[in-house]
């Protein structure tokens, strides 16, 4: 203790060289702490984001092949989905029915291509809540057949208003050419990234113009009570429908390849007869997005390191002009009895305290401004709304990650001071006392 009350006196002794030093790993780990929190709720946010406007973690669809070779998605009769499902015991919240078509929309000589889900908005009510309306409501979308919801940029670039009928082009699930007619209902604020696929239509006219049954549609999505079962359910699943129906195998396991394009690849490669199912999770779509995640999280801690390189570079000079100035004061505490191991200890202990405070500082500005940046509502038509949280910014740091961290500039900082440390502890205590400087 008599070491450690020395070394913080001896940092009070030059307290400017002590805040220019401390305040420089504090803007270090200021800039790794705002990137670390804010990729920790990264995947968390998009994931979140993803599976609702996917309406759901796990998806099944069936495929077909015409005779031309052309592969169509179309689930024909889901008992034994259903069975499968109940069978596994799989803990689903909701189950979602869905038709997709990639559709022209004309209004007045404006033209708009658009992507259209088809859903059951009797069954979907949850996913009423995931969608802000800016005009209109789903009671009129549910009492308009032909009702459609489209985004305020598709609409402003139609220049086409609630109530409003709009021809549409599209093409059967077999690939001949069909029009219809919406009625527009709802206005939803478009998100920028996903605009094109921000337009909601009842599944029995969307059906009815892909030439599709009443209890047909394209694919199934499963939304479950705990997005952490995704993987351990999917498997179980999966395991299930193999002795069922013919699937298409899941390359998980391949890291160097995203598994849905694989298994899109299987459908143009592979040859079947009838029905095949694909299945596929949110982390097989997030996989990518995960990535990023990794990437930021190497960029940060290469920043960090280059950082605390150049810090390390003023640490060590530092200590040099200390060690200058403390040369007859170390020659003193040498010729009393002090060991060369204390001393060392020290300069060492310094360093340490300085990357304590450092750290804290940087800490607490770091989460004095994320704190502010989660009370602003940045809004829905934001481009980085699906990295959000309901509009809002979120951060996540996790525990282990603020110890690796403060471990690294540690490290570092006690590193940059040895050398110093060790030339004080290598003084003889007559030389020290002799020298002039």
């Amino acid at each position: 203790m008599r070491d450690v009350k020395m070394a913080f006196r001896n940092l009070t002794r030059q307290k400017k060289r002590t805040v220019l030093l401390a305040a420089a790993i504090a803007f270090g780990i200021y800039i790794i702490t705002m990137i670390n929190g804010f990729t920790g709720s990264f995947i968390e946010n998009v994931s979140e984001n993803f599976s609702n406007l996917m309406a759901g973690h796990i998806f099944i669809e069936g495929v077909e092949k015409s005779e031309t070779g052309k592969t169509l998605s179309l689930v024909r009769n889901d008992d034994v989905l259903m069975s499968a499902i109940e069978e596994t015991e799989t803990p689903w919240k909701y189950i979602t029915k869905r038709s997709d078509m990639n559709v022209t929309l004309i209004f007045e000589g404006e033209t708009a291509h658009q992507t259209v889900t088809g859903a059951d908005w009797e069954s979907e009510e949850y996913f009423k809540e995931r969608i802000i309306l800016t005009q209109g409501t789903f009671a009129d979308l549910q009492a308009e057949r032909q009702g459609i919801i489209l985004s305020d940029k598709v609409a402003d670039k139609l220049n086409i208003q609630l109530g409003d009928r709009v021809i549409v082009k599209c093409q059967t699930y077999t690939g001949q050419q069909n029009v219809g007619e919406f009625v527009m209902t709802g206005m939803l604020v478009d998100s920028s990234l996903f605009g094109g696929s921000a337009a909601y239509a009842n599944i029995g006219y969307v059906n009815e113009l892909l030439n599709l049954q009443p209890n047909e549609y394209m694919s199934m999505g499963i939304y479950l009570e705990d997005p952490n079962l995704i993987d351990d359910t999917a498997v179980s699943l999966y395991e299930d429908l193999k002795f069922k129906v013919d699937v298409f195998e899941r390359n998980t396991e391949d890291d160097d390849e995203n598994p849905i394009i694989a298994m899109l690849e299987q459908a143009d490669e592979e040859e079947w007869d009838g029905l095949r199912f694909r299945l596929v999770t949110l982390n097989d779509v997030m996989k990518e997005v995960q990535q990023i995640v990794d990437v930021l999280n190497t960029a940060a801690l290469i920043i960090l390191l280059v950082l605390f390189a150049i810090i390390m570079v003023g640490v060590t000079n530092t200590f040099r002009m200390v060690l200058m100035e403390r040369t007859k004061e170390i020659g003193t505490m040498r010729a009393v009895g002090m060991q060369r191991g204390i001393v060392r200890k020290l300069f060492l202990y310094e360093a340490f305290f300085i990357a304590v405070i450092g750290v804290i500082v940087g800490l607490i500005l770091a989460s004095i401004t994320m704190l502010i940046l989660m009370q602003i509502n940045w809004g829905l038509e934001t481009p980085a709304f699906m990295l959000m949280k309901n509009g809002y910014m979120t951060f996540k740091l996790p525990a282990w990650q603020v110890l690796l961290n403060f471990g690294i500039v540690s490290v570092l900082t006690l590193f940059a001071a040895f050398f110093p440390s060790n030339k004080a502890a290598g003084l003889q205590p007559a030389d020290a006392l002799r020298s002039t400087k």
